[in-house]
């Protein structure tokens, strides 16, 4: 078989996007395997962030998988990787894996993983060989949207409302505060993605004019949330004494910002070697709805630390 691998073009988003449908629903076992998601999106959203980082294999003129690179400073994951169901096992996935570990060494990333099955010998198998390994579980976690009413501070809180002339100098705080829990995270590349292509909002948590944490969601249809849902793609709280109550503080601005855009859940992911974050999501209601396996290179902890509270899912 001649499989062609190059980068994606706006022209393969759509098939790709059947094709990444198709290929999880039929792992799932789906009766509609292109359901898989719903109205929910990854790879729309994620090539108009980087196109540059998004890749196809195509034979016979027709794309047939994908694989798409993240780049967060000295972070780097990916995912989804997928290939047609009916081309499986015939080592089109390795040769996806190849521009994919190629872009984390341009980007010189730190540390590096990635988000699979945690019941799939197949799937594990495969990341093996590009030396990452299984750690902690990650659990994708949902609850129902708690409180009554929105904060009178929700406009203060969003990033939307800041002044474009003071964005800059926001980001540059968001930096800070993930700097502060892994040298060089930088995750604002999804606080643009947000902002550019109209996702949903960034929620700032300050106190005064310092800021402590950040949650950056994706809301309803097209994005990676889906209808009704308040996805919190990442967050992050800067370490200190107050990081727990900041912590319980960001999750109720998450459910202020549910309420205010009509959504029924606040979904997150939350890796188990962040115990305390992890612990203080399941007392406030939330539960476990997917649970997968953070690989990591090298077999390297990254920021998953039991005093971290950082929430995402590398999926």
């Amino acid at each position: 078989m001649n499989i062609q691998i190059r980068p994606m073009g706006e022209g393969d988003v759509d098939t790709a996007d059947r094709t990444f449908r198709v290929a999880f629903g039929t792992f799932l076992g789906l009766p509609d395997p292109s359901q898989f998601m719903g109205d929910a999106g990854f790879l729309k959203t994620r090539f108009k962030a980087d196109p540059s980082a998004a890749f196809v294999a195509e034979t016979n003129g027709e794309v047939v998988g994908s694989n798409v690179a993240t780049n967060w400073g000295s972070v780097g994951f990916f995912g989804p990787l997928t290939v047609r169901p009916d081309l499986w096992d015939k080592g089109i996935s390795q040769k996806l894996m190849e521009p994919v570990m190629q872009k984390f060494s341009e980007w010189n990333n730190a540390h590096l993983g990635l988000f699979t099955f945690s019941h799939s010998p197949k799937h594990v198998g495969l990341y093996q060989k590009y030396d990452f390994w299984p750690r902690c579980l990650t659990a994708i976690m949902i609850r129902p949207i708690q409180g009554e009413k929105a904060s009178p501070a929700m406009a203060e809180w969003k990033f939307s409302g800041i002044p474009q002339s003071e964005q800059i100098a926001v980001l540059k705080e968001c930096r800070g505060v993930t700097g502060a829990l892994f040298d060089g995270l930088d995750t604002t590349i999804e606080i643009d993605a947000i902002a550019q292509q109209h996702l949903g909002e960034t929620v700032l948590l300050w106190s005064g004019s310092r800021l402590d944490g950040f949650a950056a969601c994706h809301i309803g249809p097209g994005t990676e949330a889906g209808s009704g849902a308040c996805y919190v793609k990442f967050a992050a709280i800067r370490p200190g004494a107050e990081a727990a109550s900041n912590f319980d503080r960001l999750l109720g601005a998450c459910d202020a910002l549910g309420r205010e855009t009509g959504c029924k859940v606040v979904m997150a992911g939350a890796n188990m070697a962040r115990s305390a974050q992890y612990r203080a999501m399941l007392a406030t209601g939330f539960k476990t709805q997917v649970l997968g396996v953070a690989m990591e290179k090298a077999n390297k902890t990254g920021y998953n630390r039991p005093d971290v509270y950082i929430i995402d899912d590398w999926r």
